[in-house]
C-alpha cells in the first residue's frame, strides 16, 4: 500500500501509519487521489455503494488495474458506464466476489466439473444473515436504504448469484423473485420501545426481551473487542465512547423505528441457458450467518455448508456399507434402505479455520498480486481474466437488477443477452 484515501481523518491516518504512507501521499478523498500522476499498479475501490461506478471510471481512465468491491454499481446505467471506461482502457477490474476463492466453493466447483454427481440439474442455494448481522447491516447500517447504497439482494446477495451462475456453467435467461421488509417496521416494535436503545440517560425498557439491544451487542458482549464490529460504530471504544455513539448516531436506534426500507427476505427462481434451474433464499432472520448449498445431478448429489467446510457427496453407485435396516425402522422405511444404495464421500475444505469470507478474501488479493507481477515479468498468460473478472460479474448483477424488477412488478423476468433484462 504506497496511498490512501479516506473522508475520515483518523481512519486515513492509522491506515497511513500502519502501511508507512507519508502525509503527501494521504487523501481526504478519492477524487484528490485520482487526480495525481499514477502511484501504483492497482488501486482498491472500497467506497460507499453509491461511489463505487464513478471511482472505478476515474481509476481506469487513469490507468490503473482496479479491484472493485462488490456490487460494480447500484443500477444497470452505473455498470454499464464501468463496462464502457474498461473497453477503452488497456487495464483490467477484478470484481470482490471472494467465495469463488473460499477453499470451499473452489473445491465443490472441482467435484462439479470433474463429474462427480454427473450433469447437474438443479442447485439450492440459501444465505443465512443472521439477525444480529442483518440489523448491525441492514437496518441500522450503511446499507439500509437503497438510495443510500443498492437493493439488499444486490449488496448482499450478489456474491451467491455469481456463485449460481459460475457453477451453473451459463448464462440466466429468466427470473422470478419475491420479498420484502417484513419484521423491521414501527408496527412490529413492542409496547413501550424507545426510539433509541440508549438516549443519554434511558436504556429501552424492553431491554431485557429484544434480540437487537444495541447496548447488549455494542457494549457489554463486545466489551473486549475494538475490531468490527464495534470499529464500525465508534472510533472510540471505551465504554463512555460506546455510549455516546449510541445516543446520537444511527447503531443505537430501535431496529423498529430506523430509516431503513431494503428487503428482510428474498426469494429467486432462475432458469439457466443450459437447462439448470436453481433456487436461492436470501433472509436477515436467522439464527446462524452462514451458507448452505444442494446440488442435483443425473449421478448423485452434493451438499455442502461453509461455516462447517464439509462437502458431502452422495453418489448413485453401489456401496458395501449402504444400510439395510435400523431398529426404529417402519416397513415403509426398510424398503426405502433396500432400494437406495449410494456411495457417499466427505470432504473437508477447512473453511470452518479460515478468517474472512471463508479464506475469500486472501484467495482474491493473492491472486490480484500474482497477476500483477506476472504481467510486470511479462509471463505467459499474464493477461488472463481473473476469475471474477469484470465481464463473468456483470452477469450476476444483470441477475439482481432482474430479481428486483420481478420481485415489484410481480412477473418472470426474461434476461436478454444485451440488457438487464425485460
Amino acid at each position: 500500500m504506497v496511498a490512501v484515501a479516506d473522508p475520515v481523518a483518523d481512519r486515513r491516518e492509522r491506515f497511513a501509519a500502519e502501511h508507512g504512507i507519508g502525509s503527501e501521499r494521504t487523501f481526504a478523498g478519492w477524487h484528490r487521489l485520482l487526480e495525481e500522476e499514477r502511484l501504483a499498479d492497482a488501486v482498491v475501490v472500497a467506497t460507499p455503494d453509491r461511489e463505487h461506478a464513478a471511482a472505478a471510471v476515474a481509476a481506469l481512465d487513469r490507468g490503473y488495474e482496479v479491484v472493485l468491491e462488490k456490487p460494480i454499481a447500484p443500477t444497470p446505467d452505473e455498470m454499464r458506464a464501468v463496462v464502457q471506461a474498461a473497453e477503452r482502457s488497456a487495464a483490467t477490474v477484478t470484481v470482490a466476489h471472494v467465495l469463488r476463492y473460499t477453499p470451499f466453493f473452489a473445491t465443490l466447483k472441482a467435484a462439479l466439473d470433474e463429474g462427480r454427481i454427473g450433469e447437474l440439474v438443479t442447485i439450492e442455494h440459501a444465505e443465512r444473515i443472521g439477525y444480529w448481522h442483518f440489523a448491525h447491516s441492514f437496518v441500522r447500517g450503511s446499507w439500509r436504504r437503497e438510495d443510500g447504497a443498492s437493493p439488499m439482494l444486490l449488496a448482499k446477495a450478489c456474491h451467491d448469484l455469481d456463485l449460481l451462475r459460475w457453477l451453473a456453467g451459463d448464462r440466466c435467461t429468466a427470473v422470478a423473485s419475491f420479498g420484502g421488509l417484513r419484521h423491521f417496521r414501527p408496527e412490529e416494535a413492542p409496547a413501550g420501545v424507545l426510539d433509541r436503545c440508549w438516549d443519554g440517560e434511558r436504556r429501552c425498557p424492553v431491554a431485557g426481551t429484544c434480540p437487537f439491544d444495541a447496548v447488549r451487542l455494542y457494549v457489554q458482549r463486545t466489551a473486549e473487542l475494538t475490531q468490527w464490529p464495534v470499529s464500525v460504530v465508534t472510533d472510540d471504544p471505551s465504554r463512555d465512547g460506546r455510549l455516546a455513539a449510541l445516543a446520537s448516531g444511527p447503531y443505537g436506534r430501535c431496529v423498529y423505528r430506523s430509516d431503513n426500507d431494503v428487503a428482510d427476505h428474498q426469494l429467486a427462481i432462475l432458469e439457466f441457458a443450459n437447462g439448470v434451474r436453481a433456487s436461492l433464499g436470501v433472509s436477515g432472520l436467522t439464527a446462524d450467518n452462514t451458507r448452505t448449498v444442494l446440488l442435483t445431478g443425473t449421478r448423485g448429489e452434493m451438499r455442502g455448508r461453509l461455516d462447517t467446510g464439509e462437502i458431502e457427496i452422495r453418489r448413485f453407485l453401489p456401496a458395501a456399507d449402504a444400510p439395510r435396516s435400523g431398529p426404529n425402522w417402519d416397513r415403509d422405511e426398510l424398503g426405502r434402505s433396500a432400494m437406495r444404495d449410494d456411495e457417499r464421500v466427505v470432504l473437508r475444505t477447512g473453511a470452518e479455520r479460515q478468517d474472512g469470507h471463508g479464506g475469500g478474501d486472501d484467495g482474491l488479493m493473492a491472486d490480484v498480486v500474482a497477476r500483477l507481477r506476472a504481467r510486470r515479468d511479462g509471463e505467459p498468460g499474464a493477461r488472463e481474466a481473473a476469475r471474477t473478472s469484470l465481464a463473468a460479474s456483470v452477469e450476476s448483477h444483470r441477475m439482481a437488477f432482474a430479481a428486483e424488477r420481478s420481485r415489484h412488478e410481480r412477473r418472470l423476468v426474461e434476461l436478454t443477452t444485451d440488457g438487464p433484462g425485460r
